[in-house]
């Protein structure tokens, strides 16, 4: 029994020193993501501050246009849809955008995303003064309805948004890619 845990001690000071190489060799799973568009949403200002619900603090942020440009699709945001934005008690905003583009073609594409922003740990009690960030750095999921035949691919990908909020010009801009 003593030599059993003088080896398991052996074994573990060798780890620990390095002198056993560990290789960790990660499950590989390609993928390709591919730029479908970016977008610029102008936003109404202010905000509607519903204020704090069990949720946190709710806000909506109305979207007012915007251009949609990119090697699949071109056209603009229509002037409907929002954020119901909700800050956390942690600081964490969540997005929750509904929105319609308006291809150059003519085709609609109902647009709807959820999404994470952080404002920091104090993010909530700022929020709730009405001290904005100048800035807020955005991850999404998009996701695409249509009847157009033309995009009915789109309803058959798993989207990523990055982007970012201007709170001093309330616009929004966003790069979307495709994971494939």
């Amino acid at each position: 029994m003593l030599s059993v845990q003088l080896c398991g001690w052996a074994l573990l000071a060798l780890l620990l020193a390095g002198g056993i190489a560990m290789s960790e060799q990660p499950q590989a799973h390609p993928y390709q993501m591919d730029r479908l568009f970016s977008y610029t949403g102008t936003l109404q200002a202010p905000p509607e501050v519903i204020g704090p619900v069990p949720e946190g603090i709710r806000a909506t942020f109305y979207i007012t246009g915007g251009d949609v440009d990119g090697p699949k699709i071109k056209g603009h945001l229509r002037h409907a849809g929002g954020d119901w934005f909700t800050v956390r008690p942690d600081g964490i905003g969540v997005l929750d955008v509904r929105t319609t583009i308006e291809t150059n073609d003519g085709a609609l594409i109902y647009l709807s995303y959820l999404g994470y922003g952080d404002l920091g740990v104090d993010g909530y009690e700022k929020f709730l003064r009405g001290d904005l960030p100048k800035r807020l750095t955005l991850r999404t999921s998009p996701q695409f309805r249509t009847a157009h035949p033309d995009y009915l691919w789109l309803q058959r990908v798993m989207c990523v948004g990055v982007g970012d909020v201007d709170l001093e010009k309330f616009v929004a801009s966003y790069d979307v890619y495709a994971v494939r």
